[in-house]
């Protein structure tokens, strides 16, 4: 069982690996030589993406300055540190805004921690009290402030939309060769 905890982090930065269309998504957080990435599904991020900007446009409008603005963070283009394996996948993220310190909390867990097995801990207790048992569980935990946080979302975003194209007609993906449109009736488009 892992529990990562990154704050301050140094990076957290959502991307892909492979084609248009069969890539996989990953979250990689980094704090000095400390590198955690887990895989998520293009849903997942996307909504983290959109949830991220809700809140900070609630809770911090003045502070989370966009990308490339006068006191905004610099635009993240660069990939994934490499080489890199996929930690764990995630199967829950939360998201919170820290009032006292006036920063966003994102959590991701291989589980769902409010269904944690009879005689199990919670990861944000005591770490090594499952070690090595069945119901050993990850989580990772970051903390941005809302310059980082909102540099993130618009990253996330981008890479989001630089997938395959939506189908006018249904708003399915579109491959290269087209697709059997529902819309069609089944036809290719």
């Amino acid at each position: 069982m892992t529990f990562q905890d990154f704050d301050p982090v140094t990076r957290f930065v959502a991307g892909t690996v492979g084609p248009a269309g069969n890539r996989t998504f990953y979250l990689q957080a980094t704090d000095g030589r400390r590198v955690v990435t887990v895989a998520v599904e293009k849903q997942q991020v996307s909504i983290l993406a959109d949830r991220i900007n809700d809140v900070l446009d609630q809770l911090a409008p003045a502070a989370a300055i966009e990308p490339g603005q006068p006191g905004g963070a610099a635009e993240d283009t660069d990939p994934l540190e490499t080489p890199f394996e996929e930690d764990w996948r995630v199967q829950t993220l939360s998201l919170a805004w820290d009032e006292e310190h006036q920063r966003l909390v994102i959590e991701c867990h291989d589980h769902d921690p409010d269904e944690l097995p009879e005689g199990a801990a919670d990861p944000a207790g005591d770490p090594d009290e499952l070690e090595g048992s069945p119901f050993a569980r990850n989580s990772l935990r970051v903390s941005l402030d809302p310059v980082q946080a909102r540099a993130f979302a618009r990253r996330t975003l981008t890479i989001v939309r630089a997938g395959r194209p939506p189908c006018p007609f249904c708003g399915g993906p579109l491959d290269p060769t087209g697709h059997i449109c529902p819309r069609a009736n089944g036809y290719r488009r």
